[in-house]
């Protein structure tokens, strides 16, 4: 009998301007205007959440229900969305605050700039045990490099390329800087008020990692794990692809802890495998899919597209058990013809410039999300597993 799917939510930042890829700030007016929305500490961009839900096909409609009333906001301002999770266009040497009588953006402000104006997806997943949550933390924080190969979708800053595919990776403050794989529950709450008592993190949601443990009362109330990592990914489908993919390797791990978390199957220790997670997610922030990265069990080098391959092999049957095959069909594509990254570094190459490539991605945004919305709306369930 196949395993019921986890319980999966989505936080979704997303940059606004012109249709020529100017970008424009309004988070205030438009989290004031529109129900579901809230501001970032930059007014450049801002975010929504989808509640919880299993199902693969409601949460694309969750995804889009709010998208379609926000560009309908944004279009009587002659505004619109803008793909990519950096300020490709610029300008990164200001920062423009949505609340400027917040102090803990002062403090992000003062401490970071524009390093942390950037858009990305965050993937939550319902875990509520906490010794499977936290092998599930294990082994998404050594694969998160894998993920964010998948997605990276900033290769641009001010206007120019800046020599990597996630840009928003590289400059995105980590905090702390060295986070430990955490071995439980009473591991990551020790180490959370360490951290909090030393001044490292400000607050406890100031855990600001590939991947973490999530609640409404952390570190010692949490029924979740919040993948991090991704750069935004603008199609609907395709996120809910790499979710897919995360959450398959998850109910691998669920079914046979012994054979997929890394404190027991790898050759590294604990350490180790922090500085290896680590230094994978940089390798993958600088060349995505062909970036070589290290295997968490063996050692063994790999890119990350061979790596993603192996999986997607390795994982087909349970996703057919899980009717999962057809959500995941997207990352083939994403493996054969390049991630966002890619395609827009081959058309600079080419010999178009960055405001041609974001103002055609601005175009291709909008209409993959109305064909979605179509789909969504004929044949959801054949379309979507």
């Amino acid at each position: 009998m196949a395993a019921p799917l986890l319980l999966k939510g989505f936080e979704v930042e997303l940059f606004t301007g012109r249709p020529d890829g100017t970008v424009v700030g309004c988070s205030a007016e438009a989290a004031a205007a529109l129900e579901g929305f809230v501001t970032e500490p930059d007014c450049r961009n801002l975010e929504y959440t989808t509640p919880p839900e299993a199902s693969y096909p409601r949460q694309l409609e969750l995804l889009l229900e709010p998208r379609q009333r926000l560009r309908a906001w944004l279009a009587q301002r002659s505004l619109t969305l803008l793909p990519g999770s950096t300020l490709s266009l610029g300008d990164s040497r200001r920062f423009e605050r949505s609340d400027p009588d917040n102090a803990y953006h002062g403090y992000i402000e003062a401490s970071y700039g524009t390093r942390v104006v950037t858009a990305s997806v965050h993937i939550n997943l319902g875990i509520t045990a906490m010794e499977p949550l936290f092998a599930a933390c294990r082994l998404m924080r050594c694969e998160g490099a894998l993920l964010l190969a998948l997605s990276a979708c900033s290769p641009f800053l001010d206007g120019v390329a800046t020599g990597a595919h996630s840009q928003r990776w590289l400059q995105f403050p980590l905090t702390p800087e060295q986070v430990p794989l955490f071995s439980s529950h009473q591991h990551y709450i020790q180490w959370v008020e360490e951290q909090l008592a030393a001044g490292s993190m400000q607050n406890v949601r100031h855990l600001w990692t590939s991947v973490r443990p999530n609640g409404d009362h952390r570190p010692h109330d949490l029924n979740r794990l919040e993948i991090r990592i991704c750069d935004l990914i603008a199609d609907p489908a395709l996120l809910l692809a790499v979710t897919a993919f995360a959450e398959l390797r998850i109910q691998q791990l669920l079914a046979d802890p012994g054979a997929h978390d890394p404190l027991i199957r790898s050759c590294f220790s604990p350490a180790e495998l922090a500085q290896l997670a680590d230094a994978n997610d940089r390798a993958a922030a600088r060349a995505s899919l062909d970036a070589p990265l290290v295997h968490w069990r063996t050692g063994e080098r790999i890119t990350a597209r061979d790596w993603i391959a192996a999986e997607l092999e390795q994982l087909a049957p349970l996703a057919v058990e899980l009717g999962l095959t057809a959500t995941l069909a997207p990352l083939q594509r994403v493996l054969s013809e390049g991630n966002q990254a890619i395609q827009w570094l081959r058309q600079l190459e080419a010999g178009q410039d960055v405001a041609g490539i974001l103002a055609a991605g601005i175009v291709a945004m909008q209409r993959d999300e109305q064909a979605l919305i179509a789909l969504a709306a004929t044949d959801r369930p054949r379309a979507l597993g």
